[in-house]
């Protein structure tokens, strides 16, 4: 029996099994990861506000597994050896005849101080110790930014740092707190969101104008400091720093031998297969893909090329030339706790909506409905 070996438990690994084995594969599946639970990240803006917890976004993937037939292994990639038929872990050494992998990227850390700062997107941990600090504060400044990768412009995400700036906008105004404090939003980008399209970044600053919130736009960032910022352009104090820093490929590449990107993500073609490797694929933000310049790192994306990957791995299991090429689609809603932006965008179209408070609510039933299929 073929054996297909996927590294990673988020949202393009998880995809890639449900594909796989909703078009019939009935290849060995065996997924390797340091966790057996699918981390529902995009709603952790919410936890600062009580909305939803730690617990409700941990989803166990262990009935998932045995309902997909699917084997677990309990451990983390170090490396590959044999073109990529064989994974090097650290509870040993696994074979395979098609390679998926779905371990998502990794921040950069070289800017100094970043120890100063929290990552929102580094787990739910995090957004634990945002919303304790936020607690403990009886006033002072909050400084929200992001930045990218210098080498690879599209290895960054940007789209939490601007639902944290207004979700924490309309946490405190809801507290009457809101006098208190100072909310600054800071990135080395004149224009930030620029994926989203002109429009969008337009309405973003907009919105923070109406909010009063304090824009530190188009400076490089020399340091973080215990309650400082200091940028090219000027320095600002900041009591509580969040802070997006760009993106790179996980450390375990740098034993792979796999071609990489000049930011240091997996280069594949526009099928996902990594270049040069037959039977190895990546799906998500491993992975450096062609497309437009406003191709995304989310999690929406990573699905697509997930069912990209699926349906090549079936076609070459079946004796066919693979052909299904990834769909380059951007769908986002920017929360404000009040109510959401839509934003849309394919390369036809870019679509931004009102202000609604419908779409609030369509981002906490999206949530219940995907993770349902997992529970």
């Amino acid at each position: 029996m073929n054996k297909i070996t996927i590294l990673g438990s988020g949202f393009g690994a998880l995809t890639t099994i449900r594909e796989l084995r909703r078009l019939k594969v009935e290849a060995e599946i065996t997924v390797i990861s340091p966790r057996d639970e699918l981390h529902y990240l995009p709603s952790s803006i919410w936890i600062p506000t009580g909305l939803v917890n730690s617990e409700d976004l941990r989803v166990p993937l262990a009935r998932f597994f045995k309902r997909k037939n699917v084997k677990f292994i309990r451990a983390s990639a170090t490396g590959l050896a044999d073109g990529g038929r064989t994974v090097i872990t650290d509870a040993g050494q696994y074979r395979n005849d098609h390679l998926v992998v779905a371990t998502g990227a990794r921040h950069l850390r070289k800017l100094p101080g970043l120890d100063n700062a929290l990552i929102p997107c580094e787990g739910l941990a995090t957004a634990e110790e945002i919303s304790r600090r936020l607690k403990a504060m009886q006033g002072g400044t909050i400084a929200i930014g992001f930045a990218t990768n210098p080498n690879e412009q599209g290895a960054m995400r940007g789209g939490p740092m601007f639902e944290y700036l207004f979700i924490l906008d309309s946490l405190l105004r809801r507290e009457g707190r809101r006098d208190k404090f100072e909310i600054i939003f800071f990135s080395p980008a004149a224009r930030p969101g620029a994926r989203l399209g002109p429009e969008a970044v337009d309405g973003l600053l907009a919105e923070m104008a109406k909010r009063f919130i304090r824009a530190h736009l188009g400076h490089k960032l020399v340091r973080f400091e215990a309650n400082k910022i200091v940028t090219e352009g000027g320095e600002f104090a900041a009591d509580l720093i969040l802070f997006m820093p760009g993106l790179t490929g996980p450390a375990w590449l740098e034993k792979a031998d796999l071609p990489l990107s000049p930011g240091g993500m997996i280069a594949a073609d526009a099928l996902c297969r990594v270049r040069d490797r037959p039977g190895v694929w990546v799906v998500g933000d491993a992975g450096s893909y062609p497309g437009p310049d406003w191709l995304a790192k989310q999690a929406h994306q990573a699905d697509l090329q997930a069912k990209a990957v699926a349906a090549n791995i079936a076609a070459t299991l079946a004796g066919r030339q693979p052909t299904r090429e990834f769909r380059a689609e951007l769908i986002c809603i920017v929360d404000t706790l009040e109510s959401g932006i839509l934003v849309y965008r394919t390369p036809s179209r870019n679509f931004v909506s009102p202000q609604l408070r419908l779409f609030h609510w369509a981002k906490r039933a999206f949530e219940r409905r995907y993770t349902h299929a997992y529970r």
